[in-house]
């Protein structure tokens, strides 16, 4: 809820999408949440779904609590900027972030005294397989991350392989390669390989539809505004 009791408005850039229509029926099914409305890009058909063009159109009809982006890189840049402009917290799910982009965007989070989430992967189980991963490597500090997606997925390797091999070093772990495979009947998996002296162990996460996002969009737009301002990465922040 927001401070004023009512449904927090929640807008979504990039919901005429896969993962944005995932998400829209995710918001209206949630207590607590109101979908104010989607924004789409000049290139997507509008078909009379009364979808807007800019966070500007969509703020005409309202105001948003939260904005959340699952559009696709690089337009996602310019819905962040626009949100943050504006300042709307915002929770994005979309991928293929360069760092130095990551970098702006939080300096303007933190001057702007706004909340920004950033959410590699919003299944609760690849959650809980980074966080069991950087436990692993305390007892098996060689391994490998194998990230299995679509075959239209743009980056390689996922953020969500690269924040696992993040964590896992922070823990103790040397560094950790990563093998990307894009192909046709995947949807996002990721096999995490530890070596040990005759021994092997592996860790594995598959999302087998965009449905397995959906309690982890809700808990991010729940959660994004109690977070201290500037940008943060993960799901796990507010779960």
């Amino acid at each position: 809820m927001s401070e004023r009791g009512a449904p927090l408005r929640i807008g979504i850039v990039g919901i005429a999408g896969r993962l944005g229509r995932v998400a829209a029926d995710a918001v209206r099914d949630a207590e607590g949440l109101e979908l104010a409305g989607g924004v789409v890009s000049e290139r997507t058909e509008l078909d009379n779904a009364g979808y807007a063009r800019s966070i500007e159109e969509l703020l005409s009809r309202g105001a948003l609590d939260v904005l959340l982006d699952v559009a696709t890189h690089p337009g996602s840049e310019r819905w962040t900027r626009d949100a943050l402009d504006r300042g709307i917290p915002i929770v994005s799910g979309s991928s293929g972030w360069e760092e130095s982009a990551l970098d702006e965007i939080g300096a303007v989070a933190e001057k702007k005294r706004i909340p920004a989430l950033f959410v590699p992967n919003f299944a609760i189980g690849a959650v809980v397989m980074m966080r069991v991963a950087a436990e692993i490597v305390r007892s098996f500090p060689h391994a490998e991350i194998v990230e299995m997606h679509h075959d239209t997925k743009r980056d390689a390797p996922s953020g969500t392989a690269k924040v696992t091999a993040k964590k896992m070093e922070a823990a103790g772990a040397g560094h950790v390669p990563i093998h990307s495979v894009r192909l046709p009947g995947l949807m996002a998996h990721q096999e995490i390989l530890f070596g040990g002296r005759g021994e092997m162990l592996t860790l594995r996460h598959d999302s087998l539809s965009r449905e397995s996002f959906s309690d982890g969009i809700v808990a991010a737009l729940r959660g994004v505004r109690r977070l201290p301002p500037g940008l943060h990465v993960g799901l796990d922040l507010v779960l």
